[in-house]
């Protein structure tokens, strides 16, 4: 839902700034995307590498990654009604809350793996490395989130 959103207030935004045209819409919405899939890949990749055993799962991932459109769609809202500062506002407090929301998301999900993990024989990635996948998850987002949106914004 948020990301159909995100990309019709892209079309809007660009719409009111008389810049619209068919393909930047469809070149937004495809630059979404792959954003979403390398995000949720590099995350695959990286719990794989630390041989980190968790529950969660592909979908999982995507839903969290997902969570960056609503703050997306904040951001481009606030810039649009209150200019660039507006934009900048909005983009540091929907990054924060975005970056404490995955960081305890994640968290729950992948250090409660760890005492499960260390059980058993051969216990996997240490605690602090499974935190710097959490951090490094939180801390990409509000990159992405102003990649997509910085243009949207004049």
């Amino acid at each position: 839902m948020a990301f159909i959103t995100y990309i019709l207030l892209a079309g809007m935004a660009l719409g009111i700034q008389k810049r619209f045209s068919p393909e930047v819409l469809g070149l937004c919405a495809s630059t979404a995307l792959v954003w979403i899939i390398i995000e949720v890949l590099v995350m695959l990749f990286s719990l794989y590498l630390l041989t980190v055993h968790t529950d969660l799962s592909m979908f999982d991932l995507v839903a969290y990654s997902g969570y960056k459109y609503v703050g997306m769609i904040f951001t481009v809202l606030c810039g649009l009604l209150f200019g660039s500062d507006g934009y900048f506002v909005a983009l540091a407090w929907s990054s924060c809350a975005l970056m404490f929301f995955i960081v305890r998301s994640l968290k729950m999900k992948i250090l409660s793996s760890f005492s499960a993990d260390s059980m058993g024989a051969g216990a996997s990635a240490k605690p602090q490395f499974r935190l710097y996948i959490t951090l490094a998850s939180a801390a990409f987002q509000p990159i992405i989130i102003y990649w997509l949106t910085a243009h949207l914004v004049r």
